[in-house]
């Protein structure tokens, strides 16, 4: 082995070798996902939640370029809409806390199926989830070396009920989970890359030798396009911000790893003063041009929210801005205001600390019927959207993320530390805004690293190449109940991901505890 192929397996590890199952594989679950998402995707065919917003939003900037106001109250607007009216909107500009990004992909879909169809305001997000199967399978067979870690990460996603029932329904936060995973694989690719560039080099040098310098790394355009996913994730909801920064920290420190390990000395002068500042342009500053662009509608049009609000209030705001700019400075001002002063009572608020454990999941959608109502066979019955995980993986989810902590820590393992980082990220900053108005539902932004911490541990349980035969025997058994009994529950609960109509008795029977109803 040459020293270049000794850098090489020190700086990567092992490589899966499986090309065409490596795609084949994460692809047919990515289908069934598919088909779970998209099966019957227009039921209930009625706003439902936050959809109220968000689906008449995305068909206005559809329409006008901006969010406009809707006539009357909101509710009743929902009767419009539901009954196949959506000429609910006023001329007037509309206060929204959430940039734009998500409502325009919304939108989209609704451009495609038409603006009446549930299914149509539902595509687009539904789109999204099941790609995340499909690229949370690929960044997991990548970072765990097996084609088989990777399809059973592509599985635990696919049948987990927050993911599901999150993908079917219009709102925003699957659309930050998406754009959020597709940043991270981007720079987890870009990792393997700069990795393989830099064994090729550092293999080339006299053997033996003091570096006291390092390459550059090259254009690395992976990076770029973890800035524009990223971008994205902000500039659909500003908790996006929290994964760019600890994203952007985290491919540094990457970096100044794998300078170390090739030898180069001071490694961390390399990391802080070569490769942060082309990290910051390619993640920041793209972030932030793609956050301006975002608003491209608003500052279009001339009835967007606050568009005119230097005419009414001369004098205020940022006085060396242009107007236009002075009055997006202060949309943005009333933005960070709502966003976090909100502390409206709703029955399904929770706080984070019970996130995980499913102690107040989210109920999106309740409506009762009688026989022969809506295929209602029996005296009473129901139709109910919830938000309840499969309990399997978040419960067992506590305690990979443990044992990620433990091999972070003392084993200095990367994959650890990478599953942590995307749920100090998406996980995190909510333990800040603890008295707000929040929901159980927003596990879905970082959901992925929680299946990957999962993985990470089934990788343990199943033993490496050196785990003798009945090693692995046992590991195979245990992780093959595990996966069984994950597939069980969701079965058993998917009635309430997909507004099926099932008997009330059966209803209360999915409802664990109290807290849950």
């Amino acid at each position: 082995m040459t020293r270049t192929d000794e850098l090489r397996a020190r700086l990567l590890g092992t490589r899966p070798t499986d090309v065409v199952w490596g795609w084949v594989g994460p692809l047919l679950v990515a289908a069934v996902g598919g088909f779970l998402r998209f099966w019957h995707l227009d039921r209930p065919h009625s706003l439902v939640f936050d959809e109220t917003y968000y689906v008449k939003q995305g068909w206005s900037l559809i329409q006008h370029g901006v969010e406009l106001r809707v006539q009357g109250k909101n509710e009743d607007a929902d009767k419009l809409w539901n009954a196949g009216t959506t000429a609910v909107f006023s001329d007037q500009g509309d206060m929204v806390v959430h940039p734009p990004v998500g409502k325009w992909l919304i939108g989209a879909g609704e451009w495609l199926f038409g603006p009446t169809s549930s299914f149509g305001w539902r595509f687009a997000v539904a789109a999204l989830g099941t790609l995340s199967i499909l690229i949370l399978g690929r960044v997991a067979r990548r970072m765990f070396g097996s084609t088989l870690l990777g399809c059973t990460a592509a599985l635990l996603l696919a049948v987990e009920g927050t993911h599901v029932a999150m993908s079917r329904t219009g709102i925003l936060d699957m659309v930050v989970s998406f754009f959020a995973l597709a940043g991270f694989a981007a720079l987890v690719v870009d990792r393997d890359t700069t990795r393989e560039r830099l064994a090729t080099w550092a293999g080339s040098q006299a053997n033996g030798i003091r570096l006291d310098r390092g390459p550059w790394l090259g254009a690395r355009p992976w990076r770029w396009l973890a800035g524009l996913s990223l971008g994205l994730c902000l500039s659909t909801k500003w908790s996006g911000l929290f994964f760019l920064a600890v994203f952007g920290l985290m491919t540094v420190f990457w970096d100044m790893g794998a300078r170390r390990a090739v030898g180069i000395r001071p490694w961390w002068r390399e990391g802080v003063f070569k490769d942060g500042p082309y990290a910051a342009v390619q993640l920041v500053v793209t972030s932030a041009v793609v956050y301006v662009a975002s608003w491209s509608g608003w500052f279009a049009t001339s009835n967007g929210y606050h568009r005119q609000w230097n005419t009414f209030h001369p004098g205020e705001g940022i006085q060396w801005l242009p107007p236009v700019l002075r009055n997006w400075v202060k949309y943005h001002q009333d933005m960070w205001q709502f966003n976090t002063t909100l502390t409206t009572p709703h029955s399904y608020a929770s706080n984070p600390w019970g996130w995980m454990i499913q102690a107040r999941p989210t109920s999106f959608f309740y409506e009762g019927t009688t026989k022969g109502q809506g295929g209602c066979a029996v005296d009473q019955c129901s139709q109910a959207v919830h938000t309840i995980g499969t309990v399997s993986v978040w419960w067992v989810g506590i305690v990979a993320l443990l044992v990620c902590a433990f091999f972070w820590v003392v084993r200095r393992d990367w994959r650890a530390g990478a599953a942590l980082a995307g749920v100090l990220a998406g996980y995190g900053p909510w333990f800040l805004y603890q008295e707000r108005t929040i929901y159980a539902f927003y596990t879905v932004a970082f959901e992925p690293w929680v299946v990957l911490a999962i993985v990470f541990c089934i990788g343990l349980v199943l033993g490496g190449p050196e785990a003798t035969r009945e090693r692995r025997r046992t590991g195979a058994l245990v992780v093959g109940a595990y996966l069984l009994l994950t597939i069980a529950l969701f079965a058993w609960f998917y009635p309430i991901y997909t507004a099926q109509v099932v008997p009330y008795d059966h209803w209360l029977r999915l409802m664990w505890f109290r807290s849950w109803i």
